[in-house]
């Protein structure tokens, strides 16, 4: 239904209100050709907006999506900025565990909105929660709110790091 819409909404060009459309709609785009309306980071901060679930997780399209967008955002390394990430949005959620690991806290809040997991992502969560090297500190010093902030995180805990939460 979706790439249906994009050919009747492009049927005469990119239009100039493209932001006035479900995001959705642009992960059918590419950023080459939202060029015409706005910024590459642009365009990525709305694929952060849509449901990337549209997309299904291992596929090409998917994964052809992060690429563009590390290069877009110039992200030379694994190492991703909560500037970057925040422009990400649920792109952040395919990211494999090396940029979680060299990231550290800054992809936390942001992972927690995701609905699942791949082994290694979430092997590289625990990895940054247990060192204790995020914004939100050691799993011992963590509060309510804390917890609140990371819920999606939760299924992702193991005993080590529960035992650990202040009760």
């Amino acid at each position: 239904q979706l790439r249906c819409l994009l050919r009747m909404v492009t049927l005469h060009g990119i239009p100039e209100d493209l932001d006035s459309y479900p995001k959705d709609l642009l992960l059918f785009l590419g950023p080459s050709d939202y060029a015409a309306t706005g910024s590459c980071s642009q365009y990525f901060n709305n694929i952060g907006e849509a449901n990337l679930d549209v997309l299904p997780r291992e596929s090409p399209q998917r994964k052809q999506l992060l690429l563009e967008a590390l290069a877009c955002l110039k992200i030379p390394g694994t190492q991703i900025n909560e500037e970057n990430a925040e422009i990400l949005g649920r792109l952040v959620c395919d990211l494999g565990g090396e940029y979680i690991r060299s990231s550290g806290g800054n992809l936390l809040k942001d992972l927690s909105q995701c609905e699942s997991f791949l082994p290694d992502q979430e092997e590289a969560i625990r990895d940054v929660i247990s060192s204790g090297n995020s914004t939100f500190g050691p799993p011992a010093a963590w509060s309510a709110f804390t917890l609140k902030e990371l819920t999606g995180l939760i299924p992702v805990f193991d005993h080590n790091i529960l035992q650990e939460i202040p009760k």
